[in-house]
């Protein structure tokens, strides 16, 4: 690691490309505390906010959005590219760039091409199981690529997973569960459903869950429910929010301990959403994004066939849904933990520091 002296990563936007590059910083800085890591973004992403506060150095470039259909705005991009990635070259000049190591997104494809042109050899990690156009462009600049879910059709694609926090890559369920259901006023006994739709809820699964709540607590299941902090309306009907055996809260700051406090999870199946119950081995029943590319189906995928979830498509899911598939097995202490067995055979809690060796082989180099 002594060799290599700085360490570009790209990938601004959203979370899901924030929080595994974040990851990977981690990784790297664990392993060599003087290196060098800078963080390239856009003035509009979340990037603004997290990366900051992880304790790395962000520079802004320019964003780059590629239509996915034909419309006039494509004519605007190639000046777009150029200006982004005359701008993205003069940055990795300016900070000796060993290497350069894209998430896909606005910010990544201006990098690609910025460290083609400078000579820097180029790791690509792609987090969804049907690639974006960035990284299919990246994948065929790169000296190595990585991907989270088998059979990604990625050129030269390996598998090495998602990278994650610590926090949860490293996180003891069982030993964390008596805190966490403290943390969250559940009883420490009862088996516990864990409901989320990502930072803002999501409206299908709020319905759905808050329609169960009279068949969930009857039969002696308790509910941890992130709502999604604009979505105050949601309530269950003669109980306050936060009041157990139905905690309904805002939204989830300890994600850690939510998982540890659960048995099984009702969510969406983002990419890092994903990852991040089958590394803890929290088996879940996967409500894909109706809207989109239905990446977030593919995402899931591996987790179901390896007996390690559900998967209900949004327009199904109900309260008697979630009575008929969701309550027996919550009330099956066995099935449970069959299901955390598959799940957890699916996860990889190391894809950080996997990802940390590729990354310092190609900079070696």
């Amino acid at each position: 690691m002594s060799a290599v002296r700085s360490v570009v990563l790209a990938g601004g936007g959203t979370g899901g490309h924030i929080e595994p590059m974040l990851a990977l910083a981690d990784a790297l800085r664990r392993r060599d505390p003087a290196l060098r890591l800078t963080c390239l973004g856009t003035a509009r992403g979340m990037e603004t906010r997290l990366v900051p506060a992880r304790g790395y150095d962000l520079r802004l470039i320019p964003p780059v959005p590629l239509p996915r259909k034909p419309t006039p705005d494509l004519l605007r991009v190639p000046g777009r590219v150029r200006r982004a990635v005359a701008e993205t070259r003069a940055l990795l000049d300016e900070l000796g760039a060993d290497v350069v190591v894209g998430f896909g997104g606005y910010v990544a494809l201006p990098a690609y091409l910025a460290a083609r042109r400078g000579g820097v050899p180029v790791v690509v990690h792609e987090q969804n199981a049907l690639p974006g156009l960035a990284n299919r462009i990246g994948a065929r600049l790169a000296a190595r690529v990585a991907v989270t879910a088998p059979g990604t059709p990625l050129h030269r694609g390996e598998h090495v997973g998602m990278p994650l926090r610590r926090a949860i890559s490293s996180l003891d369920r069982a030993a964390r569960r008596a805190e966490a259901r403290a943390e969250f006023g559940l009883d420490p006994d009862r088996p516990t459903l864990l409901v989320f739709g990502g930072s803002q809820g999501a409206a299908s699964l709020n319905r759905a869950a808050v329609g169960a709540a009279g068949a969930l607590t009857a039969a002696g299941v308790q509910v941890l429910h992130a709502r999604g902090p604009k979505n105050t309306d949601v309530v269950v009907p003669g109980r306050a929010a936060g009041e157990a055996p139905y905690v309904l809260v805002d939204y989830l700051e300890r994600m850690d301990l939510a998982y540890a406090a659960a048995d099984l999870a009702l969510c969406r199946s983002g990419a890092v959403t994903v990852a991040e119950l089958s590394a803890v081995g929290l088996p879940a029943a996967f409500v894909p994004l109706p809207i989109g590319n239905g990446e977030q189906r593919r995402n899931a995928l591996p987790v179901i066939e390896a007996g390690g979830g559900l998967l209900v498509e949004d327009g199904e899911l109900d309260p008697a849904w979630i009575s008929a598939a969701l309550l027996p097995l919550l009330t099956d202490p066995a099935a449970l933990a069959g299901l955390a067995r598959h799940a957890a055979a699916a996860g990889v809690p190391d894809a950080d520091e996997r990802l940390a060796d590729i990354v310092c082989e190609v900079a070696g180099t």
